[in-house]
């Protein structure tokens, strides 16, 4: 019999599920609506193998169900919606995608910054609702990327690649809470040093228990009130209510998401989302064809190697 793979969206980018097709029996989630535990927990009933996304929350009681379950295949860099601990200790092998999504990634990431820093959202929601009617000089004003100084909490790939992209902007770099020392790009420092010094904050790292809400009331009043700060790691780096309460006491200039504590998330009515120096985006920093189509293939790679009882491609440690 052919082993049979859950996968809990019902289209995803690419040729890769066509692929998967081939070689095993692929069970769907029908809808687009994320399955419930109680949904997922059937899904993987019989399943040998698991495409998810970080965000279906697979956690003890789910992996419960999945008898079988040799592999699963998280088309991320992250994998905190994973009680990875649990499925270890079942036998099941966890993989994820690195190396993949880091350039396209670094490319939202620096786009939220020239949106956020230069204040580009407000004036394009100006010209879309007829506010553009007078030229002035201090009009839509922002503050400058170039030769501004870049702080990246954690220095990984997408950390990394967002350095080399602040080079060719003449930003000084530095970076923090990471084991990488100063290289030709960016000064490794600490991090209050990096908070009190930086024009831009961009965060990248892992949501574990140690960095949630790494970002909290203290961090945020200890940076510059002219400074950007930008999120394209992990919503829960971050204190939103904190956040919130900064920006309405104007001790941050701007701000850029692209992660959330919550998501998916409604923004009507949301006083972060919506206010005036926020620029906020769906969760799509790798949202390119080419990437996203490169993470399920590599996904798909990892599925058929392990259920061929041959060493995954990219396991978590």
């Amino acid at each position: 019999m052919a082993p049979i793979v859950a996968v809990t969206r019902p289209t995803l980018p690419g040729t890769g599920l066509e692929r998967l097709g081939q070689f095993a029996e692929v069970r769907r989630w029908p809808r687009d609506e994320t399955p419930t535990p109680d949904q997922l927990r059937d899904l993987l009933t019989g399943a040998d193998a698991l495409l998810c996304q970080n965000s279906d929350h697979v956690d003890a009681a789910v992996l419960e169900a999945g008898e079988r379950l040799r592999v699963l295949a998280l088309p991320s860099a992250g994998y905190d919606g994973t009680d990875v601990a649990t499925a270890q200790s079942r036998g099941i092998i966890v993989t994820n995608t690195p190396g993949v999504l880091h350039e396209t990634t670094a490319d939202l990431a620096f786009a939220l910054i020239l949106m956020a820093r230069r204040r580009l959202l407000t004036a394009a929601d100006s010209l879309r609702t007829g506010g553009w009617t007078k030229s002035r000089l201090d009009a839509y004003l922002g503050l400058d990327v170039t030769g501004a100084s870049l702080g990246l909490i954690g220095y990984g790939e997408i950390g990394q690649a967002v350095a080399r992209r602040a080079i060719g902007f003449g930003m000084t770099v530095q970076h923090t809470l990471s084991r990488k020392p100063d290289d030709a790009l960016s000064r490794a420092v600490s991090l209050d040093k990096l908070l009190s010094t930086s024009d831009v904050i961009s965060l990248h790292i892992p949501l574990t228990e140690q960095t949630r809400h790494l970002i909290g009331a203290a961090e945020l009043a200890s940076m510059k009130p002219t400074a950007t700060l930008v999120n394209t790691a992990r919503g829960g780096v971050l204190d939103e209510s904190a956040l919130l309460t900064a920006l309405r006491a104007d001790r941050l200039h701007s701000v850029g998401l692209d992660v959330f504590d919550r998501e998916p998330r409604n923004g009507v009515g949301d006083p972060l989302l919506e206010h005036e120096r926020v620029v906020a985006l769906p969760h799509i920093g790798s949202a390119t064809e080419a990437t996203r189509a490169r993470m399920i293939d590599l996904a798909v790679d990892n599925i058929i190697a392990v259920l061929n009882d041959k060493p995954p491609l990219t396991p978590i440690p």
